[in-house]
């Protein structure tokens, strides 16, 4: 299974600790602008929740190949945007994250609808992170 999630942070430790790329939700309000939404201070608080879904290390090779055409152009910490940075912040609107729930099952990568379901939990935010390690 490529996606995971944990109802603690202790269930996540006994996983696999902290070799994870997480997906979490962005909470700012539409209309903040991008600078803050990708900035360290916007994802200091997101980090390890309990909401997010998570991606082992050890499967990133896999999910590239499954993934990555998909999941692409997303807003870096620097406002450049490209291919997911592992070691850093990936922000995708709310416009990118319909066109990615749009794709997956049209395509059907692996474990799609894991992801999918948890982007649809997702709707009412402001989009969603990929948080390197």
């Amino acid at each position: 299974m490529l996606f995971h999630s944990f109802h603690t942070q202790s269930e996540r430790r006994e996983f696999g600790g902290s070799d994870f790329l997480e997906f979490a939700f962005c909470k700012l309000s539409k209309g903040t602008p991008m600078k803050d939404i990708v900035s360290n201070d916007a994802v200091a608080s997101l980090r390890w929740s309990n909401s997010s879904l998570y991606l082992c290390g050890d499967d990133w090779n896999e999910f590239c190949n499954a993934y990555g055409e998909i999941i692409t152009n997303g807003t870096y910490g620097n406002l450049k945007k490209g291919y997911l940075d592992w070691c850093g912040i990936n922000y995708f609107s709310t416009e990118q994250m319909m066109l990615i729930m749009k794709q997956l099952p049209l395509q059907k990568p692996k474990d799609y609808q894991l992801l999918l379901n948890w982007l649809e939990q997702g709707t009412q935010y402001n989009g969603f992170y990929v948080l390197g390690v």
